[in-house]
């Protein structure tokens, strides 16, 4: 199964929802689901998912980290943005794995599936959903 998300830029966006439902209609009682984003500046994130805070302030600290700044990178083929979200998806992750227990993914209280937008414009991303079954 594909799952396209559309994004509005940089940031995180919850896919928890459509990732439960879509689980919950295999039907499968125990596997494991993995979740893969086929691009190279966007990532998948499981993070809090009750106080926005922590989503902000995530991609603040990322904005430091891997600067929007021309004179820091040789690579800038699609704008300012493009290297600095290379980087910050090669700093977290494109492949996620989540156990699946009576039908239903095993996430924790406050945590959340997220796709991590790293560039300015608006994007559609495709992320992978493959359920390995019992």
């Amino acid at each position: 199964m594909e799952l396209s998300v559309r994004t509005r830029g940089q940031g995180l966006y919850e896919i928890t929802r459509e990732v439960r439902e879509w689980v919950a209609g295999e039907g499968a009682a125990m596997g494991l689901l993995t979740l893969f984003i086929r691009h190279t500046s966007a990532s998948l994130l499981i993070q809090e998912n009750a106080d926005p805070e922590v989503q902000r302030d995530l991609a603040a600290f990322f904005g430091r980290i891997a600067p929007e700044d021309p004179g820091l990178y040789a690579h800038a083929a699609e704008g300012p943005d493009d290297m600095p979200g290379h980087i910050r998806s090669a700093l977290t992750q494109t492949q996620l794995s989540i156990p699946v227990r009576d039908k239903m993914l095993s996430l924790g209280t406050w945590q959340g599936i997220f796709v991590f937008e790293h560039r300015a414009v608006p994007q559609t991303r495709h992320v992978v959903l493959h359920l390995l079954a019992e």
